[in-house]
């Protein structure tokens, strides 16, 4: 074989495994070719109706259930990646107090995807917002553009992780609505573990689904609606 054969055919291996890497989590570039999977469609768009009436002070199920789902710590030092957290708000003029999640908003618009240099920060097609790994060269810029906080850094190697949630030292990561497990048909962990039925998962663009019917019924609000950045994530009751 020719030194031209030789360097043409690693020139596509490396290629062909740049190019599966760069697809959306639960996708491989050959099951595109084969037609194994119809991938991401823009005909859906994923999101979240949270009811905070319903999510009580001190319940934490929706944290533990992400935590555990995608391989993190549940610390919760600066240092320590947290995907959701637990926001209590007091309105000072009527004394009344909330208790609300608060994660990546997966943005229609999304701030974090605008400033990134290398591209790692991305919108698949129906709407959720993630991180390539691949691509992410931990320059942060990512963190300092997203108005609600929700992304993390990775400061320390990392451990017997989720083979469906692969994670890394020096990336920056946030919430991903459980694209593993969407993949596959199944809801957030969070929504599924929420005990109160506080977290509402669904199509936001078929009218037919719940959440869109729900949203259409009931007053619901996005956090920082001034932004007009058309958030996945609403809230009712806030």
């Amino acid at each position: 074989m020719s030194d031209i054969d030789l360097t043409r055919r690693n020139f596509l291996k490396t290629s062909a495994g740049a190019a599966a890497v760069a697809i959306a989590p639960g996708m491989m570039l050959f099951q595109v070719a084969h037609g194994e999977s119809e991938g991401a469609s823009s005909k859906v768009r994923w999101g979240m109706l949270i009811d905070t009436t319903q999510c009580k002070e001190g319940c934490n199920d929706c944290v533990t259930a992400c935590n555990k789902e995608n391989g993190l710590s549940g610390e919760t030092k600066t240092t320590d990646s947290q995907w959701i957290r637990k926001i209590e708000i007091k309105d000072v003029s009527s004394g009344r107090e909330l208790s609300l999640p608060m994660m990546c908003q997966h943005c229609e618009h999304p701030p974090c995807v605008d400033v990134c240099p290398t591209n790692a920060s991305m919108k698949r097609a129906d709407g959720i917002v993630l991180v390539d790994k691949h691509r992410c060269i931990g320059c942060r810029y990512c963190m300092m553009a997203c108005p609600y906080k929700a992304r993390s850094f990775v400061h320390e190697p990392l451990s017997d992780q989720n083979p469906d949630v692969p994670r890394g030292k020096g990336t920056v990561e946030s919430c991903t609505l459980c694209v593993h497990r969407i993949d596959q048909g199944l809801k957030p962990a969070c929504s599924e573990a929420c005990a109160n039925k506080a977290i509402l998962f669904g199509d936001l663009n078929d009218a037919n689904s719940e959440i869109a019917q729900k949203l259409r019924t009931v007053a619901s609000t996005q956090v920082r609606a001034e932004l007009g950045l058309n958030t996945g994530v609403r809230y009712q009751g806030l």
